[in-house]
């Protein structure tokens, strides 16, 4: 009996297919889909074309909101670690589509880049897995509170240059999750009940893994700086200043921030501005 015949998908094409979805567990499902397949992909050398108005697909809950008229959020009472949570899955929905972005739209890049990234969407897409379900076990869904794009905007700020992408994305707005999850993590054992403990055994997870996902930005990064003819550091200063990106608060995550890439010198810089 003949063997069955692989289809070959190509990689970029479908990438987009799934950044466009707008329902959540059809992202998820496909996502991870898309991952499990792909010894099986081509990569296409251009773009395929794209109605940008339509990026990223979303659903149409979360409200989504100006990071200036979000709630502060405290982990002291159920609710308020329902809407941190919530918050901390809308962050790790909109980095599916980041990565998914980062696929789809930049050319002339090696096979392991669009690999990396791929594997970075299926691991993003993990951690909304079990953000959710945890919500749910709290009474609570995706989209039961507001949300913000801070990190889909920057993405559209960069959409011409996947060198200002790789180091303002994953390098920049990614990276703060470094800094601030230990932080959460500390609040939440403080609180001590069963729901705050599961919590933060769920960030242990996400840190561990978005450490690497800074790290696949930053070589990246530094692979399109040395195409380029460019010193990775200046210009990275360059690029914070030009695209107006956010600096990180304090306290920096040092030894998660030396394992993906920053340089002591990097770090000196980020902490005094």
């Amino acid at each position: 009996m003949a063997a069955p015949r692989i289809v070959e998908m190509e990689l970029r094409h479908r990438a987009l297919q799934v950044l466009c979805l707008s329902d959540p567990e059809q992202k998820l499902a496909q996502t991870l889909d898309l991952h499990a397949q792909s010894a099986h992909l081509s990569i296409a050398e251009k773009a395929p074309p794209a109605d940008l108005q339509a990026l990223p697909g979303h659903p149409e809950r979360p409200e989504l909101r100006s990071h200036t008229e979000m709630a502060r959020r405290s982990p002291a009472n159920p609710e308020g670690r329902a809407v941190l949570l919530h918050a901390i899955a809308h962050i790790e929905f909109n980095a599916i589509n980041l990565a998914l972005d980062a696929i789809w739209r930049f050319d002339g890049m090696p096979r392991p880049y669009y690999l990396d990234w791929l594997r970075v969407a299926a691991e993003e897409a993990r951690h909304f897995q079990m953000l959710r379900a945890h919500l749910r076990d709290q009474g609570h869904d995706y989209g039961d509170f507001p949300a913000h794009q801070g990190l889909w905007t920057m993405c559209e700020k960069t959409q011409h240059d996947a060198t200002a992408r790789m180091a303002l994305v994953p390098r920049t707005m990614e990276a703060r999750g470094l800094d601030a999850t230990p932080l959460i993590q500390r609040k939440l054992r403080q609180v001590g009940t069963p729901d705050a403990l599961a919590a933060a055994s769920i960030l242990d997870v996400i840190l561990r893994e978005e450490v690497g996902h800074v790290a696949i930005g930053d070589h990246w990064y530094r692979w399109l700086c040395e195409r380029e003819g460019l010193e990775p550091e200046p210009h990275y200063a360059a690029l914070v200043a030009r695209y107006e990106a956010p600096r990180p608060k304090p306290p920096l995550n040092e030894q998660a921030r030396r394992t993906a890439g920053f340089s002591d010198a990097e770090l000196l810089w980020l902490q005094n501005g």
